[in-house]
Order: C-alpha cells, then sequence, then structure tokens
C-alpha cells in the first residue's frame, strides 16, 4: 500500500485490520495519500474522503471500544471467581491440586516437601535468606524446581533468588492471593515502549493451601 501497488483492500470487516485505534487511523492515513479504496460487506470506502474517512474512524472507535468490553468482562469474572477462591492458578513447588474444588495436597514425592520444609526450618533458626542458601550451598543441596503444573520436578542448584521466592510466597503461609503482579510500560531514550513488571502484593484471601513450615 505505501508503494502505491494496491487499489483496493477488502475485508468482512475493515476495522480488524489494525489491533487498535491508533493503527486503524494509520492505515486510513496511508490509504488516503495513496488513493487506495477500503472495502468491507457494508460498502466501498475512500478514506480521502471526509465522509468516508469520518466513517471508517467511527469504526475503528466502535470495533475498540467492543474489545475493551469484551476484556473488562473476561477480567471481571477472573476477579469474581478469585474474590470466592475458586481461580485455579499454578501452585508453587510443593503442592498440587486435588479432585475436589479448592483441594491443595501436599506432592506425593517426599523428598520435594522435604526439601522446602528444610529451607523454612533453618530461616525459622537463621531469620535471614542468605545464611539459609549458603547452607543449601554448603551441604551440596538441590532444589526442586518445576516450571508448570505439568511440568516434571527437576533439581538444580540452590540459588539466592530460587530461596528468597520460597520464602516470600504467601502461598506457604496458607494463604491465597491473586493479583501479585503488574505492568508498567515507559518510554526509554528511544522513545521505545520497554515492558517493566513491578511485583505488588495484593489483599490476601483465606484459601485452602495447607501451611509447610
Amino acid at each position: 500500500m505505501a508503494l502505491a501497488r494496491v487499489g483496493l483492500v477488502l475485508g468482512l470487516e475493515v476495522s480488524r485490520l489494525a489491533r487498535n485505534n491508533a493503527d486503524w487511523h494509520r492505515l486510513i492515513d496511508l490509504a488516503g495519500l495513496t488513493d487506495t479504496l477500503i472495502g468491507d460487506a457494508d460498502g466501498i470506502y475512500h478514506p480521502a474522503l471526509f465522509n468516508d474517512r469520518l466513517l471508517l474512524g467511527l469504526k475503528g472507535t466502535m470495533s475498540e471500544a467492543e474489545l475493551h468490553v469484551l476484556r473488562a468482562r473476561l477480567n471481571g469474572g477472573i476477579r469474581n471467581k478469585a474474590k470466592r477462591g475458586e481461580l485455579r492458578r499454578g501452585l508453587p513447588t510443593g503442592f498440587i491440586w486435588g479432585e475436589a474444588d479448592g483441594e491443595v495436597l501436599f506432592h506425593p514425592d517426599e523428598a520435594v516437601v522435604t526439601a522446602i520444609r528444610t529451607m523454612f526450618a533453618r530461616f525459622a533458626e537463621t531469620g535471614s535468606a542468605r545464611r539459609v542458601w549458603l547452607w543449601f550451598r554448603d551441604q551440596a543441596l538441590k532444589l526442586p524446581l518445576q516450571m508448570h503444573a505439568h511440568a516434571e520436578i527437576r533439581w538444580v542448584d540452590a540459588s539466592y533468588h530460587a530461596v528468597h521466592q520460597v520464602l516470600a510466597n504467601p502461598v506457604y503461609a496458607g494463604a491465597y492471593v491473586y493479583g501479585k503482579t503488574r505492568t508498567e510500560q515507559t518510554l526509554d531514550a528511544t522513545g521505545a515502549h520497554p515492558r517493566a513488571a513491578a511485583r505488588r502484593m495484593a489483599g490476601a484471601h483465606q484459601g485452602s493451601p495447607s501451611r509447610l513450615h
């Protein structure tokens, strides 16, 4: 289209050609500059003409609003389910979901549970995540790692980050928590949009996970 080699763009719903309203208007501007027509089931539009451009802009706005409503309903349903404690998310290493609703069980591998319990026992004695990490390293003990619920347990060398993650996880304290992270968008020196995830603790709801320590 930018090379003026396209005469007509057809689609069942032309506003779906862009993911958001800003991109849609850039497409309209480009089509208007190159005299490219845009057509859908409702008709043929010339973006260089004011009336056609106005109608295409309204189509894009309505499409973006529709996506916003659908996303809001989906997120609202997830939050309501989390408030009731019925939302199943990934459990930390040492726990598995049971058959009943909300049932959380210890991992069937006793070595996995023992490693986690040992970590909390050492933390209760020393009060320092760093000392726990150093103790595991001095004892040449490995930590269980599970990437997701259906992945196999892998035993890895203890790192401070892994130890701190376990000790700071509210699930091990018997709390049901949802919404621990958020995504913030910032601009760097070049004007790009790198995403930086900032962790935050949300309100904890009492749930079913048993205490490991």
